[in-house]
């Protein structure tokens, strides 16, 4: 949970520093140019993704040696993705942005650091490509502190380009950008040197080689990986329609979103580390041929998350006006955020029964129909829904986040009583 906090980090100390130190266009710019860049990082993040439930299972039947030739695969598909989304990115910043009816001065400041941060896609997938691999042997500390000081990195580099420290001129939002490259090139080089030199992972490893890859292998990581690249994509894709529709509303309320789905997404990733863990058990009980294990395993996931959610809903809904001071100096930023705050704090738990919902059934390896079910419950409920309420009543974005988290529980639901059905199935049909 706390490695999975490394990608919500890097936007929040980004939001925090270009708060107080630059105003609010630029964190408005921030929203903007993240509506898009995070649904680029969610497909990274998903294509990576598919690693892990297959390594967990190979592992659970001790076949050490696919473990090395699925690392070899996923790499290369992660690094084409890579170069596909930089190009995507690169395209966004020159060509989109200029076509979604936002302010003039924020779009300015929005195309730049767009570009930056899709640059900085290359060596996310190198890193995400060693940690989902490790993660999926149940080696999870290394990556931890590596996303620890990665962000540590990113923190003050950032600090220095924005602000304008030792005879630096002040880069605005240039430097937030400049830092996520900074900070992911040496996360994705130390993640690399441990996944391969460890001697916890040396008897996995001895197989890695991209020299000898086979179509097999690239099917197996695809079927494994796109399906969640779509989950993702169809759940992200709403939060960032949400971004436009909220430009639509004003500066800011667009700077309050993005407050607010900072601090949310740290909550998300949290949680999506416990979703990671679901799915890690449920694929190597799945490999033991243990659906006792399973059940139980992914019955204590859901408990735990919701455990989680209420603490954080508790401490979020308690500190709401302090906690909006973080992201902005503006006072009516802040009340709309502390507004927003308050709204999430009860419904935010939905977000994590869905991420174990989604986990335990990637462990199970049943991928297709939780990508139907996200489809439904973020295009065709939460994304018209959100735009009813949002655009057309007096709830402004307070009515966007009422139609997205209206969808997140329908997604919730839906997943659960998904993987209660397939529980009572043998291992042998799944």
């Amino acid at each position: 949970m706390i490695t999975q906090l490394g990608h919500p980090l890097v936007g929040f100390s980004s939001s925090v520093i270009l708060g107080h130190f630059a105003g609010t266009i630029p964190l408005a710019a921030l929203a903007l140019a993240n509506g898009y860049f995070n649904l680029l990082l969610i497909i990274a993040i998903g294509i990576s993704y598919g690693l892990t439930p297959l390594v967990a299972h190979a592992n659970g039947s001790r076949n050490y040696f696919l473990c090395g030739r699925l690392l070899a695969h996923s790499l290369v598909i992660n690094v084409i993705t890579g170069l596909l989304l930089v190009a995507t990115a690169i395209g966004g910043s020159v060509f989109m942005l200029d076509h979604l009816g936002q302010n003039a001065q924020v779009v300015v400041h929005a195309k730049p650091l767009l570009l930056l941060l899709g640059i900085s896609l290359l060596p996310l997938m190198f890193f995400l490509t060693f940690k989902q691999f490790v993660e999926g042997l149940g080696l999870t500390r290394q990556s931890m502190q590596i996303s620890l000081w990665g962000n540590a990195i990113n923190i003050v580099v950032g600090i220095v380009l924005v602000k304008g420290l030792f005879g630096i001129a002040p880069m605005g939002v240039k430097g937030v950008g400049i830092a996520a490259i900074t900070d992911r090139t040496v996360m994705a080089v130390a993640m690399a040197l441990y996944a391969i030199r460890s001697k916890l992972t040396s008897l996995y490893v001895r197989s890695f080689s991209i020299l000898t890859l086979k179509s097999a292998l690239f099917k197996k990581c695809l079927k494994s990986g796109l399906p969640i690249a779509l989950q993702n994509i169809f759940e992200i894709s709403a939060f960032s329609a949400a971004v436009f529709m909220t430009g639509w509303l004003g500066t800011a309320s667009l700077a309050a979103y993005q407050s607010t789905m900072i601090m949310l997404s740290m909550i998300y990733y949290a949680a999506g580390g416990l979703g990671t863990a679901t799915a890690v058990n449920a694929g190597f009980f799945r490999g033991r041929r243990e659906p006792q294990q399973l059940r139980d395993s992914a019955i204590s996931s859901y408990h735990i998350v919701i455990f989680f959610h209420f603490i954080t809903g508790l401490m979020l809904f308690v500190f709401r006006d302090f906690l909006a001071h973080f992201f902005s100096a503006d006072v009516l930023v802040i009340a709309i955020t502390s507004q927003l705050f308050a709204f999430t704090a009860f419904v935010e738990v939905f977000d994590g029964l869905q991420i174990v919902g989604l986990g335990v059934l990637r462990g199970m390896a049943d991928v297709r129909f939780p990508t139907f079910i996200t489809f439904v419950s973020y295009w065709l409920f939460a994304l018209p829904l959100a735009y009813l309420l949002g655009i057309h009543t007096p709830l402004g974005v307070l009515g966007i986040l009422i139609g997205l988290y209206c969808g997140l529980a329908l997604c919730s639901v839906g997943l659960y009583l998904r993987f209660i059905r397939l529980a009572r199935l043998p291992l042998s049909l799944l």
